[in-house]
C-alpha cells in the first residue's frame, strides 16, 4: 500500500511540474509498480489491451478521415457561418453540438469526432482552438448524462439498482440531470475558457511556408489555366495520344493533368494522371491545359472540347512545389526543354521566379540561371524524390506537409456515411457488436473507401502520446484497488458524513467519487462506489436514487486532470494544455456541479 501511495503522489507531482512528457511519466510509474511487485506483468500491460485504448486508436483514424476528406472543414465552416465570426457564438454552438452527440456516442468518440471539426474551423477563421478544445472534452462528458448509454457509469448505477430489487433506469431517466449540468457547464466555461487561450496561438498567420493555394496565386497559374472535357464525335480527341496532338508546336499549350471522374453511390471517384507522350485521351476525360488563350480557343474549336470553366488546380494525387537551382547544378545555362526534368523525374515546370520577376510564357526556351526558383508539378511521390538531388537543387518548404493537408473532398460523403454507420452500430442494441468493434470496422472502412491517401497517412492521425498515457495510467486503478487504498478512502469518507444527514452524505458521495476518478477510471470508480452509496442510503432509510446519481455524476464530471478521462487526454496535445490548465478551469467546474447537484438531485429524485 505504501509503495502505491508514494508512486501515485510522485506521478501527480510530475504531471503538475510538466517538465517531463506525460506518457513518459505514466510509463515510469507503471514500471515502478511492476518492478516492486505491486502489479503483475499481465496487470501492468492490461491497459494496452484495453478495449477503451484500442477504441481510441480507431477513433483517431475515423477522426482523421473526417478531417482528411474535408467533412470537418465543411462542418466547421457551417458553425463558423452560424457564429458569424463571433467566438462566443461559436463556443455555444460547439458545446451544444458536442453535448448532443455525447448523449448517444461515448465521450471519447464524441470528442474524437469534434476535434478535427474545431481544428478546421479555427484554421479558417479568427476562432481560437485552444479556447474550444478543453470545453469540448468536458461537453462530451456533460452530454453523456442525457441518456442511459451516454457514459458507462450510467449503466453501472442502473445495474446496481436492478440487482438490488429497484426499478431499472429508463433510457431518458438521466435527461433532466443532463440538461442541468450542460447549462452549468456553459455558464461556467464561457467566461473561464478565456484562461485557456495560448498567447502564441495565431489564427491566421502560417509559419510553415507557402500553402499550395499561395503558390498557385503567386505564379498566377489561374491566368493561363483552362479546364475542358472531351466530348463525343468523330473529330474529337478521344483515342488520340498526347504526342499526336503536338500541342506545344501547334497551339502553344501544355497538358498539366488528365482526370477521369466516376460517380459512385456516395460522392465520386477521381483519378488524376500526368500527361505523357503515349497517354491516350478518352471520352469523358477532363483535361487541364496551360498556355495561350488564343491557342486554347483554336484547339477547343478544332476538337469540339467543352469548356468547364475551371477555377484552379486540385491537388489530390498531383501537387506543386518550388525548387531553387544551385550554383553547382547541371541545369545552369540549360534550356528548360533540354533539362530532362520531365523525362528523368516525371515533373513539369510551370514557372520561374528570377529575383522579382515571374516567367510563365514560352518556358521551354528559357535558359536556367543560378538561384532560379522553379515551380514544378508532378505526383507527390515524385516531388518527394527531388529531395534526393541536393547537388542540383534544393526543395523549398515542406511538400510532405502540404501533401498531408490536401483534402480529398470528393470522399466527404463517404466519410459521413461511415461516421453515421459507426454511431448506429454503437447506439442500437439489436446490432450485436461491441463499441470497440464498431469503431474498428469504421476505421477499416475509412481506409478501404479511400478516405486516406495511404496507410501511412492513416497511422499519422493517431496521437500515440495520448494512447500510451491512458494505457499506462489504467493499471493504476488496479493497484489502488488491489492494495485496498480505494476501499479505505471511500468507506472512511462516507461513514464520517453519514451522521450529518442526507444532504451532507450526498455531497460527500459526489466529491469522494469525483476525487477517486482523478486517479482511476470513471467506470472502476462507479463500480466501487455504487454499492457503498446504496448501503449508505439504506442505513439512513432514504431513497437510493439521488445517491446513485451522485455516483455517476462524480464519476463522469471529472475535469481537474488530463488523465482522468480519455477525452481530457485527447485534447491535451492539440490544445497545448498543461496539467495546471485542467486544475484552473476543470476543478472549479467540478466543484460547482457538485454543490449545485447536491441540492438539485433531491428535487428530481426525492429522498
Amino acid at each position: 500500500m505504501t509503495i502505491t501511495i508514494i508512486v501515485l503522489i510522485v506521478t501527480i507531482a510530475m504531471f503538475i511540474w510538466g517538465r517531463v512528457r506525460g506518457d513518459i511519466v505514466a510509463v515510469a510509474a507503471l514500471m515502478v509498480l511492476t518492478a516492486t511487485g505491486v502489479l503483475t506483468t499481465e496487470e501492468a500491460l492490461s491497459g494496452f489491451s484495453s478495449s477503451i485504448v484500442i477504441m481510441m486508436v480507431g477513433l483517431f483514424v475515423v477522426g482523421g478521415a473526417i478531417l482528411q476528406t474535408g467533412l470537418a472543414q465543411s462542418a466547421g465552416n457551417k458553425i463558423a457561418r452560424l457564429a458569424k465570426g463571433n467566438e462566443t457564438y461559436a463556443f455555444i454552438l460547439v458545446m451544444l453540438a458536442t453535448s448532443f452527440i455525447g448523449a448517444f456516442v461515448s465521450n471519447t468518440g464524441t470528442v474524437a469526432i469534434m476535434m478535427p471539426i474545431i481544428m478546421s474551423m479555427a484554421a479558417g477563421s479568427g476562432i481560437r482552438s485552444s479556447r474550444l478544445l478543453m470545453p469540448v472534452a468536458f461537453a462530451g462528458s456533460l452530454g453523456g448524462m442525457l441518456t442511459l448509454i451516454g457514459t458507462p457509469p450510467n449503466l453501472v448505477i442502473s445495474e446496481t439498482l436492478e440487482k438490488n430489487g429497484f426499478a431499472r433506469l429508463e433510457f431518458f431517466s438521466f435527461f433532466p440531470v443532463g440538461l442541468i449540468v450542460i447549462a452549468i457547464g456553459l455558464a461556467v466555461l464561457l467566461p473561464m475558457s478565456i484562461m485557456l487561450v495560448k498567447k502564441k496561438e495565431k489564427s491566421h498567420q502560417q509559419t510553415q511556408g507557402k500553402s499550395l493555394k499561395d503558390l498557385a496565386e503567386e505564379y498566377q497559374l489561374g491566368d493561363n489555366l483552362y479546364k475542358y472535357s472531351v466530348g463525343t464525335g468523330v473529330n474529337g480527341l478521344a483515342g488520340m495520344t498526347v504526342k499526336q496532338l503536338d500541342l506545344q508546336n501547334q497551339y502553344g499549350l501544355t497538358i498539366l493533368e488528365i482526370r477521369n471522374e466516376k460517380r459512385k453511390a456516395f460522392g465520386k471517384q477521381v483519378n488524376q494522371s500526368m500527361a505523357w507522350a503515349d497517354s491516350v485521351i478518352r471520352q469523358g476525360d477532363i483535361i487541364y491545359f496551360y498556355g495561350s488563350e488564343e491557342g486554347m480557343q483554336r484547339l477547343a474549336t478544332d476538337y469540339h472540347l467543352v469548356n468547364l470553366h475551371g477555377s484552379g488546380l486540385d491537388f489530390y494525387d498531383i501537387g506543386i512545389s518550388e525548387i531553387v537551382v544551385l550554383p553547382t547544378s547541371r541545369l545552369v545555362g540549360t534550356r528548360i526543354m533540354d533539362s530532362r526534368l520531365r523525362e528523368d523525374y516525371s515533373i513539369n515546370i510551370l514557372g520561374i521566379r528570377r529575383d522579382e520577376e515571374y516567367i510563365t510564357d514560352e518556358l521551354s526556351q528559357h535558359r536556367l540561371q543560378n538561384g532560379d526558383v522553379l515551380l514544378v508539378q508532378g505526383d507527390w511521390e515524385k516531388i518527394f524524390q527531388l529531395n534526393n538531388e541536393n547537388e542540383n537543387w534544393v526543395v523549398l518548404g515542406h511538400p510532405d506537409k502540404n501533401a498531408e493537408k490536401v483534402l480529398l473532398d470528393y470522399k466527404a460523403p463517404v466519410a459521413a456515411v461511415i461516421m453515421l454507420l459507426m454511431i448506429v452500430m454503437m447506439v442500437f442494441d439489436f446490432i450485436p457488436l461491441a463499441p470497440v468493434t464498431a469503431v474498428l470496422i469504421a476505421a477499416l472502412l475509412a481506409f478501404f473507401a479511400g478516405c486516406f491517401r495511404s496507410i501511412d497517412a492513416a497511422y499519422k492521425t493517431i496521437n500515440w502520446e495520448s494512447i500510451v498515457l491512458i494505457a499506462s495510467m489504467m493499471p493504476m486503478s488496479t493497484a489502488l484497488e488491489k492494495t485496498g487504498v480505494s476501499q479505505i478512502v471511500s468507506e472512511t469518507l462516507v461513514n464520517s458524513l453519514g451522521s450529518l444527514g442526507p444532504y451532507a452524505l450526498l455531497g460527500g458521495i459526489y466529491f469522494t467519487t469525483s476525487l477517486m476518478t482523478m486517479f482511476i477510471s470513471n467506470t472502476a470508480t462507479a463500480v466501487l462506489m455504487a454499492p457503498i452509496a446504496l448501503v449508505a442510503s439504506q442505513q439512513l432509510g432514504v431513497s437510493p436514487y439521488p445517491f446513485l446519481f451522485a455516483v455517476t455524476l462524480g464519476a463522469s464530471m471529472c475535469f481537474a486532470s488530463p488523465f482522468s478521462t480519455p477525452p481530457n487526454a485527447l485534447v491535451m496535445k492539440a490544445g497545448r494544455y498543461t496539467f495546471m490548465d485542467y486544475i484552473r478551469v476543470g476543478l472549479p467546474l467540478q466543484i460547482i456541479i457538485g454543490i449545485v447537484m447536491t441540492f438539485v438531485l433531491p428535487l428530481l429524485f426525492a429522498f
